[in-house]
């Protein structure tokens, strides 16, 4: 009886010699390559180099090796033809009934600091995808593995049966295409990138498994959470989590939300937010400043909310932490007396985030639709207060024009139809997500009703009519800043003239669906 035959080529050893150890042990022959050879030789493990199977020398520095007959036919050849099995042997083919192929390491090479492009290229494996390729096709008869945590599957089926069942294989053959595909998915991207090719014809995307979630949007939906392959360090798949439940669906989309407003800010900022709208935004000289004016802009609202503070927490906002009910508290770091205190809380996540990388390079935003795929840019224009259009005869002044800058930041984010009242350091009123801007308008000043001396507002898109501008005039409102563009502009302007409003054009609209 001729013996099974197993190709090994592995880049990740992890595993490599007890697996193999136990491939021999169910007299299995191993055909092997390279490094992964030397170091089975070395564990005293009998192997066969490709060469001796070939015939034929490996060359061009490792490039041509495998891509040959007497290996693809052995992996291709079908057995149950008679024709396939004639062929084999007329051309002294033998079979190929195990392949343990990993992959040589492309995303760790452009992962690293200083990558050239020489070495990237290099580092995109040939013989190994289309090995493993032809086995998964042949699943039939033969077994591949392409990840380390599937050898004890392998071994324990040899163990006990003498052979893999067929579910198995199909199984192990469908990781593999999900594999091969992902590696390709990256080298594809890179080199998109590389040629700055803005318009591709066909856009292949792969993520990873970072968690299975207790239950989509709502308890009866299933959902998984999935990390870009290339990760994004400043966002909510890379903050790490130090204490409290694991992160839901809503936790994830909200905390996301929160961490993308942090972004625009440089000073000491906190942001909270509910249901992916900010409830209230502070910034101040000190956290602890910034903390109070974020919780008193709705000290309702932020029950139940997520919290990203872009300084340490220390032990005294901690404490004023202590006493709120939140979900999630997001920060670069906590003092040991905060951890102390916030960690009390059994369910309340404390995850820490390296704001260091808020302005790194960002990737296109992703929104499914059904049937199709939307692909945009982030919205993270810079713009320069300079450039913006004082419309009105009143000119804003110096304070007002601060606050007017920092209702812009907010409002951006903000779910459209979008407003927002705020002074120079914290947010006052917020209207979201109306069918129509002054039902916004009328909801933002209603919450800052108390505070609406030497407010501004913000407005996400143009006024289409004068209605919004005489609401906000007639209650207290004295500088406005909004895009313009609306055939109507002068009617707005003429209301804001009347009610001794400063009106200030920024020419870039902020919609956010």
């Amino acid at each position: 009886m001729i013996k099974k035959r197993a190709l090994i080529s592995v880049s990740d050893k992890t595993g490599l010699v007890p697996f193999a150890e136990g491939l021999v042990a169910q007299e299995i022959e191993i055909i092997s390559t390279g490094g992964t050879k030397a170091a089975l030789d070395q564990a005293g493990i009998p192997t066969l180099s490709i060469e001796e199977v070939t015939g034929f020398p490996e060359m061009m520095d490792g490039r041509v090796k495998t891509l040959h007959p007497k290996i693809h036919g052995g992996l291709l050849g079908r057995r149950d033809l008679d024709t396939h099995m004639e062929a084999m042997a007329q051309h002294e083919i033998r079979p190929i009934d195990f392949v343990c192929v990993n992959l040589y390491p492309f995303k760790e090479t452009i992962l690293k600091e200083a990558v050239t492009e020489e070495e990237a290229i290099e580092n995109i494996d040939i013989g190994g995808p289309s090995m493993l390729r032809s086995a998964a096709k042949n699943h039939q008869a033969v077994t591949v593995v392409v990840d380390p945590s599937d050898y004890s599957l392998i071994l324990s089926e040899l163990e006990t049966a003498g052979e893999t069942t067929l579910s198995t294989r199909k199984r192990l053959a469908a990781k593999v295409f999900r594999q091969t595909a992902a590696y390709d998915a990256l080298i594809a991207e890179y080199l998109t990138e590389l040629v700055n090719e803005t318009e591709p014809e066909s856009v292949t995307l792969t993520y990873e498994l970072k968690q299975t979630l207790r239950y989509g949007e709502n308890s009866h939906q299933e959902a998984k959470f999935y990390q870009d392959a290339l990760p994004v360090d400043f966002s909510i798949a890379s903050a790490k989590q130090l204490h409290g439940k694991e992160l839901s669906y809503n936790n994830i989309r909200d905390a996301d939300a929160a961490i993308r407003i942090s972004r625009e800010y440089s000073q000491p900022a906190v942001v909270a937010v509910k249901h992916m709208n900010p409830c209230g935004i502070g910034i101040g000289e000190t956290i602890n400043e910034a903390y109070q004016y974020a919780y008193e802009a709705d000290p309702v609202s932020i029950f139940g909310g997520i919290l990203v503070l872009n300084r340490e927490v220390d032990q005294q906002i901690a404490e004023k932490m202590h006493k709120l009910f939140l979900e999630i508290i997001i920060a670069p770091s906590f003092s040991n007396e905060a951890l102390s205190i916030l960690t009390s809380k059994k369910n309340l996540r404390l995850m820490t985030l390296d704001f260091s990388k808020k302005d790194q390079a960002l990737k296109n935003e992703k929104v499914t639709v059904l049937g199709g795929l939307l692909i945009q840019d982030q919205d993270v224009v810079k713009e320069d207060a300079a450039d913006w259009q004082v419309v009105t005869k009143r000119t804003p002044s110096d304070e007002e024009m601060a606050a007017l800058e920092f209702a812009w930041k907010a409002v951006k984010h903000v779910k459209s139809n979008a407003i927002v009242v705020a002074n120079n350091h914290q947010t006052l009123g917020i209207g979201a997500g109306q069918m129509n801007r002054v039902g916004s308008v009328q909801i933002a000043m209603e919450q800052a009703a108390e505070n609406i001396e030497g407010a501004v507002l913000a407005s996400d898109a143009f006024f289409p009519m004068g209605d919004s501008v005489e609401y906000a005039g007639k209650h207290g409102i004295k500088a406005i800043i909004q895009p313009g563009g609306s055939i109507k502009d002068q009617e707005s302007i003429e209301m804001a003239d009347k009610y001794g409003i400063a009106m200030v054009f920024t020419n870039i609209r902020h919609f956010r669906h």
